[in-house]
């Protein structure tokens, strides 16, 4: 039985939603491995002097999990992150 994790992150861009939505996945895959979805949940606009100037978008980031648990690129990746907080 396979596992999946999901997160959601937004992105944003000046172009378009397309280029949103892409700015997200890219900044995912900086330290996500083994991405399999994106799903779209949500779209904004900014809006400045009635012009568009910024799109975002919210969206939900799928993928797998190894063995033990983990997803980021690399050991060296993971020992640099801050510590979590609780």
């Amino acid at each position: 039985m396979g596992v999946a994790k999901v997160i959601e992150i937004v992105g944003s861009s000046e172009k378009g939603f397309d280029d949103a939505v892409r700015q997200a996945l890219d900044e995912a895959r900086k330290s996500i491995r083994g991405i399999t979805g994106v799903d779209v949940r949500h779209f904004t606009c900014k809006v400045r002097d009635d012009d568009i100037v910024e799109y975002r978008v919210d969206v939900k980031i799928a993928f797998g999990l190894d063995e033990s648990g983990r997803h980021l690129r690399d050991e060296a990746q993971r020992e640099s992150l801050p510590p979590l907080r609780r």
